[in-house]
């Protein structure tokens, strides 16, 4: 996200405490401050000092099964946290966006196979999806109330890496489908557990909307762009339209690597309708790109505005 801002002609601010992130993938041309989005009044006077016009809200623990297992850290972290930052952003009453990295976990099981939209039921399944959901009826609400612009995205599987800046997951434990994948091809780690084979999918295995990283970022510039032009704050599902089985991301990593990968036995597609009426948004379409960057790759940021504006 950083880069895509730095590359649109963007003055950036990156915000992290480094309990998960890692300060050396904070690229050259940005400022970097070692610091907690829950203290309001930190985040005040940097949002006062620094000139901030926009805020992109990344900072969040993201593991479902971890919320179950601790609760606290959830609430605290996801939603606490989030209701301390837009106090700062009120308190300073500059910042014109503010755009929430959110989850497509808000709508919990969907009803039926149809594509999700917006405006499908919402049912969290567990404190993180509970806790996302939290934070976009505090937009809501903060909207109503203080004319707050604000843009939730809903995404589920992110997936591919940024090889020019040499960025890509690097997360622990790691978790999600793509890298374990790649780490099987690549032999540093044993196998993959595919759980469960009689889905009523093409191969029996869980289907799963992948987007891109790169897409994403540019989904995220765009809906500030939409807020500043006077578009209306909500929530934006961002989907490929076309979701992928785990089989199908094995065979892919196996097509691109030329490398076989063990498995042991161990959903609907997000629609992008609203989030294409911004303007010209689509996820590219296929995962072999994000496989290949990916392979190629492994390893809350905030904005002034584009060239010397404060």
């Amino acid at each position: 996200m950083v880069k895509t801002l730095l590359d649109a002609g963007h003055e950036v601010v990156v915000v992290d405490d480094l309990s998960t992130g890692h300060r050396e993938a904070v690229p050259l041309g940005a400022t970097f401050v070692l610091a907690d989005v829950a203290s309001t009044s930190g985040m005040a006077a940097l949002l006062h000092a620094s000139h901030i016009e926009a805020v992109f809200h990344f900072a969040a623990k993201i593991r479902v099964e971890e919320s179950v297992a601790n609760p606290r850290l959830y609430w605290k972290g996801n939603l606490v946290a989030t209701l301390a930052l837009l106090d700062a952003v009120l308190d300073v009453g500059t910042v014109r966006a503010f755009v929430q990295s959110s989850t497509a976990a808000v709508y919990g099981t969907p009803d039926g196979n149809a594509p999700l939209d917006e405006d499908h039921p919402k049912r969290p399944l567990n404190p993180y999806g509970e806790t996302k959901l939290g934070v976009e009826r505090a937009l809501d609400a903060y909207g109503h109330a203080h004319g707050l612009r604000w843009a939730a995205l809903r995404y589920f599987n992110a997936a591919g890496a940024e090889p020019a800046a040499g960025l890509g997951e690097r997360h622990d434990p790691e978790t999600h489908l793509v890298p374990i994948v790649l780490e099987v091809a690549a032999g540093t780690r044993e196998s993959l557990a595919i759980y469960g084979g009689s889905w009523p999918t093409a191969d029996g295995t869980c289907v799963r909307d992948y987007v891109h990283v790169s897409d994403l970022c540019e989904a995220h510039l765009l809906a500030v762009d939409h807020l500043e032009r006077g578009g209306e704050s909500g929530a934006f599902n961002l989907g490929s339209g076309r979701g992928h089985t785990v089989l199908e991301i094995v065979e892919a990593a196996r097509a691109v690597t030329g490398r076989p990968n063990r498995d042991r036995d161990g959903a609907a597609a997000r629609r992008g309708s609203r989030v294409r009426s911004l303007r010209t948004w689509n996820a590219r379409p296929e995962f072999w790109g994000g496989a290949r960057s990916e392979r190629s790759s492994r390893g809350s940021s905030v904005t002034r505005g584009p060239g010397n504006s404060e």
